[in-house]
């Protein structure tokens, strides 16, 4: 691969798409936090290794049909290593990643004289598979990841860090350049999580459908702009002996905003997003904004 097509291919790199840093989302315990993955969300990197840091942002002060006077706030730093081989697979390479998140979350809901926050491990995340393909106009990348909850749990405390559960997730995501020089791009990322048991709750939360969206113009080779969308819905019900009220209130989300890539010296990429919530069901609706920074070695 030349200089030239290796810098460009790397660009693609600020939205990695399979897979993600484990969060427990505000007043939710699914894992994945949508939204961490915008435009070129469906492209993966050629071989080499990758670092990316995480600075996930998320606060809220409504919560439809739930609690008045709600606020709540959380802040996440990931760091992922991320392996991609030059080991073919069905024609695709090869590659795996980890992540290990620290966070804090701070929930207030002054009605019920509550005010937690907690700052600390969160679930540790792991993708054993991770295949891409990069054809003329079309790249694709599938994958399988899982979570192991390592952060701390307690059921009583709102603000706490970890599910209590462990996690499966399966991804396809595919980015589409109209024109040969790529400058336009058109992507879709889907993921579907598969949750277990918690054995402290004797619940099992309902699978979540989540989609990330987004369409992009290179205004030349250091500037990416472009808007980046998500919907996340959960499409079973809750189901264990320890489920209260209402099993088919089932959460759902949908976010837009802008987004901003830069290409850095000496292997560096930036990324800047920023999404407004709209048509919440059964959880917050607030704003998430993520500033990723990746090295390329």
């Amino acid at each position: 691969m030349s200089a030239q097509k290796r810098s460009s291919s790397l660009a693609q790199l600020f939205a990695l798409a399979l897979g993600a840093f484990a969060m427990c989302p505000v007043l939710q315990a699914q894992h994945y936090p949508v939204g961490v993955e915008g435009i070129l969300g469906g492209s993966v990197p050629p071989p080499g290794v990758y670092v990316k840091d995480y600075n996930y942002i998320y606060w809220s002060d409504l919560y439809k049909n739930g609690p008045s006077d709600f606020s709540a706030f959380a802040y996440v730093n990931a760091v992922r290593p991320i392996w991609i081989t030059e080991l073919k697979i069905l024609g695709a390479n090869y590659g795996m990643d980890a992540l290990v998140p620290f966070g804090y979350k701070d929930i207030e809901i002054d009605n019920f004289g509550l005010n937690d926050e907690h700052f600390g491990l969160g679930d540790v995340y792991f993708e054993p598979i991770l295949l891409a393909w990069h054809w003329k106009h079309v790249d694709l990348a599938v994958g399988y990841s899982f979570w192991a909850p390592a952060g701390n749990y307690d059921e009583k405390e709102p603000a706490t860090l970890g599910t209590g559960a462990w996690g499966h997730m399966f991804t396809v995501g595919a980015t589409w350049f109209p024109w040969e020089d790529k400058s336009w791009a058109v992507t879709v990322l889907n993921r579907y999580e598969i949750n277990q048991e918690n054995d402290d709750t004797e619940v099992t939360l309902g699978n979540t459908y989540s989609l990330e969206w987004g369409i992009s113009k290179a205004l030349n080779k250091t500037f990416i702009v472009g808007v980046a969308g998500y919907a996340q819905l959960q499409v079973t019900n809750d189901r264990g002996n320890g489920v209260t009220g209402d099993p088919d209130a089932r959460p759902s989300v949908f976010g837009i905003g802008p987004e901003v890539q830069v290409v850095l010296p000496a292997g560096f990429f930036l990324s800047v997003r920023y999404a407004k919530e709209f048509a919440t069901e059964n959880r917050p609706e607030g704003n998430a904004a993520c500033l990723t920074v990746t090295k390329a070695f």
